[in-house]
């Protein structure tokens, strides 16, 4: 099977969609003429032309509210945010539009739009470019919300994104981008919603998503050294969740850890944590632990990055505490 990167796993994605299905078109800062802020749509202007790759001014709530009134109009927009800290910009055209209008309309309009982007943390970009929306958006009812970890994961969930009926969340990590991986030249689709077991095993639950999937492994890596094997998960969406996934991981294994790059407020794994201790109370032989962020805006600082940041020493600490196993 060939390796390609994570940014050409997402561009062929768009690219076979958009040649399979001529309503579907790109449109956000930079796609054509620059080939993308970070590549992804490379070539893509030379083959599908300014009516289908459309670069826009620097006004996010403008262009994703024309994204909202095409897929209204029959179109399968995808909106491309330069990173999802923008998507604040936008983010009345997001939650009050696209996600409410099939149920406003009583049906009449879906909204098959997709908006994606990168998310999270990368390098020395402070406060205000380093944030992590997926609860947010995950928040929303009549909004999907992906978080891919690996290109064949990329190419097979984007691909499903754009053929969804409902709006779509798509969040990349600026720093995956040139990751690569292994992903089939045949066309294949994933399911959205689906959780995936990267790594079988019996001691503990490891569960995380995006590019957290890193640290995730890394830790179960270090783990097996010690002859504690861990059963790791991606979930891949965080909405849906797929809870039956981890449910049945943790009847095995008995304990769990949640490894989040967001503010621990309100996050994803508080949320989870809260739907394993009520589903799977008597299988616990420990409290759930979950890594996230440092409840602090990000430091430009880069010691103080990692600090902030999930990493594998947190994360093997946590599992060797819900194993009650000294550090």
């Amino acid at each position: 099977m060939r390796t390609i990167q994570f940014r050409e796993a997402l561009r062929e994605a768009m690219s076979e969609e958009m040649r399979r299905d001529p309503r579907v078109f790109l449109m956000g800062e930079e796609v054509a003429e620059y080939n993308g802020a970070y590549k992804v749509s490379q070539g893509m202007l030379d083959e599908f032309g300014p009516e289908r790759v459309l670069d826009t001014p620097i006004a996010e709530l403008g262009f994703a509210g024309i994204g909202v009134g095409a897929a209204m109009n029959g179109l399968l927009p995808i909106i491309e945010f330069m990173t999802f800290n923008f998507s604040l910009v936008a983010i009345d055209q997001v939650i009050n539009s696209a996600a409410k209008m099939y149920s406003m309309s009583g049906g009449q309009y879906s909204i098959p739009i997709v908006f994606r982007g990168p998310t999270g943390s990368a390098g020395m970009l402070s406060s205000q470019h380093s944030q992590n929306f997926e609860n947010w958006f995950a928040n929303t009812p009549g909004l999907k919300v992906v978080v891919p970890s690996n290109p064949y994961d990329a190419k097979g969930l984007l691909k499903s994104a754009i053929r969804d009926p409902d709006p779509v969340i798509f969040m990349e990590s600026e720093q995956m981008y040139g990751d690569k991986g292994e992903v089939p030249e045949e066309e294949y689709l994933l399911e959205i919603g689906k959780a995936h077991i990267v790594r079988p095993g019996t001691g503990v639950t490891i569960v995380s998503f995006g590019k957290m999937m890193k640290i995730a492994l890394a830790a179960a890596d270090e783990l097996a050294k010690e002859g504690i094997e861990a059963e790791v998960i991606d979930l891949r969406s965080v909405r849906p969740i797929d809870y039956d996934t981890l449910i049945e991981s943790v009847k095995k294994t008995n304990r769990i850890v949640i490894v989040e790059e967001a503010w621990p407020l309100a996050s994803i794994s508080a949320e989870l944590t809260y739907t394993i201790q009520r589903r799977a109370f008597d299988y616990l032989d420990a409290p759930v632990v979950r890594i996230t962020c440092m409840d602090v805006p990000l430091p430009y600082a880069p010691t103080l990055i990692e600090a902030s940041l999930p990493n594998v020493e947190r994360t093997v600490k946590a599992v060797k505490e819900v194993m009650y196993q000294k550090a």
